[in-house]
């Protein structure tokens, strides 16, 4: 009778423990050695196979088998309470034995998990149509099926202490440097936050420079890049429940590269390789250089084309930077309502908002036929770049290049220049240096930021940073 006041008092303070949750099942089982408590979330385990399992692990007790709890879905180690709390939440099924004090879990957790689709943030033009999803298993047996080497490290980490927060980080541990895979696992190791629950929060803590408009870490939602930065001896991180995933150590140009590149012809290739890194150019300065020239620099323009920038402007009743910043703030609040709307409806609101509010502005007056010509090269430049990360620091930094050409022209957006240029050379990524290989210059690498050079040219495997350890040989095709 003590015994089952006991099992009782148990069973209570178990529900307890869980705030007697409705999808928390606490039950008696008899058992060889005295009865035992189950705990499991019937909406994180697979129910049907609970009592099977249990059963094949109860026949394995009476015939007294030499480690009977030790299956491939099962273990067994001394109970606490802290342990108790982490196999259920997990989704796994927990059964104490009161008698032994001795905790047995069973691994059978059953998660909706979405079908591995094309990424709507990264287009696919030619190569696989799949993208990773909210599970990490699930991410991790893509990267598996391209690499079949026995040297793909995977790496745990539990982050937070009320979320426990699972983060994967993967290497080649032939390719990767030693010291970028140390360094990424002192970062995550060091990260002292109770709750973590999303792969922003880990990129925080991650990167070299927070304060820098510039990503540090490639984010990317499809295998066969992040396969193929692995082989380049990088480091590619998984959070649970995000189908993202974080690629370093990268520089700045390798978010002017896309897996197509690899995948097109090499002329094809190149050229819009070249294109990416120019329309860089034409987003960030365009602006700029048009209220430079129409503020204090007309000269420069051929007599007919400045007549007529000068027809243009004649009749705004503000300064070029004022006009700048209607139309770019107006792209600015189209381009975010577009993405907040539902998809049925935001390119409806991108069509009126780019056509008749964009014209109507035009004939009132607030601002002239140039400027909006400008503003639209712009953001369709900035469009250009492969990534979202990318795409959102160039739409950032050009207001500061209009402000400096609207206080002192050309040599204001020089001063940027160059501001900029010693900004760049000054960030790293997992102490990698950002701006390489242009500084330091690497001659034997800087064709590869423009070029995609033929495979049967490579020697070895192009890599984005000369690593000081750990390098795998490769031969060559003649």
């Amino acid at each position: 009778m003590d015994d089952v006041k006991s099992n009782d008092s148990l069973i209570l303070y178990i529900q307890n423990l869980f705030h007697d949750s409705a999808d928390l099942i606490v039950r008696k089982i008899s058992w060889k050695d005295g009865d035992g408590i189950v705990c499991f979330l019937s909406t994180m385990t697979e129910s049907s196979e609970v009592n099977k399992q249990i059963e094949i692990l109860r026949l394995r007790s009476i015939a007294e088998l030499p480690n009977w709890a030790g299956t491939a879905t099962s273990s067994v180690e001394a109970f606490s309470v802290p342990k108790l709390i982490k196999t259920v939440t997990n989704g796994f099924v927990a059964i104490f034995f009161p008698a032994t004090n001795l905790l047995l879990t069973i691994t059978i957790p059953s998660f909706e998990v979405r079908s591995t689709t094309e990424p709507n943030n990264e287009i696919v033009i030619r190569g696989a149509h799949e993208g990773f999803v909210e599970s990490i298993d699930k991410n991790i047996s893509l990267i598996r099926k391209h690499l079949l080497i026995s040297d793909l490290v995977v790496k745990d980490v539990k982050l937070g202490e009320d979320t426990n927060t699972k983060v994967t980080y993967v290497f080649i541990e032939s390719i990767a440097d030693k010291d970028v895979v140390n360094e990424v696992k002192s970062r995550l190791e060091n990260i002292d936050r109770t709750k973590i629950y999303s792969i922003g929060q880990i990129e925080d803590y991650l990167e070299d420079s927070l304060w820098s408009p510039f990503p540090q870490f490639l984010n990317t939602e499809r295998p066969d890049r992040a396969v193929a930065n692995l082989l380049e001896g990088k480091i590619v991180l998984f959070t649970d429940q995000s189908p993202s995933a974080l690629i370093a150590p990268v520089n700045f140009f390798s978010f002017y590269e896309t897996p197509d590149d690899f995948n097109g012809r090499v002329i094809v290739s190149s050229f819009f390789r070249m294109l990416r890194i120019f329309s860089f150019v034409i987003a960030v300065f365009l602006p700029a250089y048009y209220i430079a020239v129409v503020g204090f620099h007309s000269e420069v323009l051929p007599y007919d084309l400045s007549m007529k920038v000068k027809t243009a402007v004649e009749f705004i009743p503000y300064r070029p930077i004022v006009e700048a910043l209607i139309v770019e703030l107006f792209i600015e609040v189209i381009r975010e309502a577009t993405i907040r709307l539902p998809a049925p409806i935001g390119p409806t609101i991108g069509i009126v908002g780019g056509l008749v509010i964009g014209d109507a502005i035009v004939n009132a007056g607030l601002v002239s036929n140039l400027m909006v010509v400008v503003v639209a090269m712009t953001a369709i430049s900035s469009f250009v770049v492969p990534s979202v990360e990318m795409n959102t620091t160039i739409r950032i930094i050009r207001f500061p290049f209009m402000l400096a050409a609207t206080l002192f022209g050309f040599f204001g957006i020089a001063i940027g220049t160059i501001i900029l240029f010693i900004h760049l050379m000054n960030r790293s990524s997992l102490s990698q240096p950002y701006l390489s290989p242009v500084v330091p210059f690497d001659p034997s690498r800087f064709k590869n930021i423009f070029f995609r050079i033929p495979y049967f040219k490579n020697h070895k495997q192009q890599q984005t940073f000369t690593h000081g350890t750990g390098r795998r040989k490769r031969r060559g095709r003649n």
